[in-house]
This record gives structure tokens, sequence and C-alpha cells, in this order.
């Protein structure tokens, strides 16, 4: 079993769905996790584990550390927050996972609002700059671990950043940019022995997602682009993203992880 024992994690948007999972997983794999995110509660209608307890008070129910730091990931104050505050928690920041993410609804981009497309840009891709900037900045400034490693930064990205996705421009334009950003930080910052990769989910049922998947019709066309006998779990990015932190992938950097159930394989 990999181990992230003694490591800290700051995961955002972490009060639900993928972001829930990931930092469960974590701290199932021995991280000291910070539960980022606008809400502490689980959003309701989703797939959550236990959802009428908070993420924090989960791990720590289970014999974990973590603790809630409320944080809008569009404000640059409130990620700089974050991290100091796990670093004030736990001594050091060793992985970053930046989750957080909206989606504002189906439409061609004729019909898309610039309210719309601005909060999407603002949320997904602005929000994993700033948390990508100030993760980074913590863990050029403390001391490597044993092994080398000075941190791992796991942004989530989508399949929509690498295939179109019907009426989702704005949605699939901001994930792309994760990607871009995900391979650039890999440029400038492996060679300090900090690891920048990207998870690229499929369909995998949240309570975003619950609307669209409650839907006969929408299902039977979504199981024409999933080449596997279900749709994916929190729990199997949550595995992804405990790998990609860990030191078994340790020569991994700028790399996407397509975690889609054989989506872009068609």
């Amino acid at each position: 079993m990999r181990s992230l024992a003694e490591q800290t994690a700051l995961v955002t948007g972490a009060n639900s769905g993928i972001g829930r999972a990931i930092a469960l997983k974590l701290a199932k794999y021995g991280a000291h996790v910070i539960v980022a995110g606008l809400n502490q509660q689980a959003k309701a209608g989703g797939y959550d584990e236990d959802a009428a307890i908070a993420t924090d008070e989960l791990i720590v129910s289970r014999g974990g550390h973590a603790f809630f730091q409320r944080t809008d990931v569009t404000c640059a104050a409130d990620v700089e927050a974050a991290v100091t505050a796990s670093v004030a928690r736990f001594g050091r920041l060793d992985i970053m996972v930046n989750n957080a993410g909206t989606f504002t609804g189906l439409a061609t981009i004729i019909d898309q609002s610039e309210e719309d497309f601005d909060r999407t840009m603002a949320v997904n891709t602005k929000g994993t700059f700033l948390g990508c900037k100030y993760a980074i900045r913590q863990m050029m400034a403390q001391a490597p671990r044993s092994n080398g490693a000075r941190g791992s930064v796991i942004n989530i990205s989508s399949v929509g950043g690498q295939s179109g996705l019907h009426l989702e421009p704005a949605y699939c334009a901001s994930k792309a940019a994760v990607i871009g950003l995900t391979r650039q930080l890999a440029t400038d910052f492996g060679p300090q022995a900090i690891r920048t990769n990207a998870i690229a989910p499929g369909i995998v049922q949240t309570a975003m997602s619950r609307g669209a998947l409650s839907d006969e019709g929408t299902v039977s066309f979504l199981k024409q682009y999933n080449t596997f006998p279900r749709f994916g779990t929190g729990d199997d990015i949550g595995e992804a993203a405990s790998f990609l932190a860990s030191d078994a992938a340790g020569y991994i950097n700028g790399a996407t992880l397509a975690v889609d159930g054989g989506f872009l394989a068609l």
C-alpha cells in the first residue's frame, strides 16, 4: 500500500464530490489534510459516503488529521491564507490538489453568457493558477524531504480539456487551460524536484452530475462514449490522485492521467 505518512496535503473543493473523495483517500494513506472550500458540509444530492459528516470531521473520526479552511479559490488572499494555515498547523506543504471547479450548464457559444464564461474561467482556471502559485512558492521555500522531493501538485482537469464536449465551450476552454498550465509548470519546477501533473476525469458520479445521470435519455447517450460498463466514482479519482502524490509516481511530471473508463479512446 502506498504511503503518504507525515505528508501534508491541501485539497480545494474538498467538501464534496471528487475533492472529498481525494481528501479521504489521501488521509487513508497517512497524509494530514487541509479541507479547503467555500462550505464545510457536502453538497446535497451527491453520492458522497457519510454525507452528513463534514470531510474534515470524517477524517478525524477515522483517526486522521485534518481541518477545514474556508477558501474562495478565485481570491488570491484566500488561497495564500490556506497555504499559510497548512504550514502553521502541520509544518510544511507536500501535496497540493487543485480540484475546486464549477459548471454553469449546457449552451452553445452563441447562447453562453459572458458572465458564465468569466465565472467558469475564474474558478476552474484562475483558481488552479492561484493554488499552484502559492503552493509552489511554499514548496520552494521549505527543505526537501529525505528523498529529495519538494512537493507534488495535482490539477484536476477533465476529458473536456482534451476532447470537445457538446455544448460546453467555457468548461472545455477552462479545463484545456489547466492542462497547458500543468505542462508549463512541470518545465519550470521539475528541476527543483516539484512535480506537477493533471488528472482528466471522465463521467463521474457527483452532485454536479446528478441531474444528468438521473435522466435515462442522457445516460443512454453518455454510455455511447463510455467504453467501460460503469461510470466513474470519486474513489476512482481519489486513488489516482493518491498515486500521483506518492513516491511511486516519483518520475512522473507534466503528465495528464485520464481516469475516464476509456472515454478518450474513442
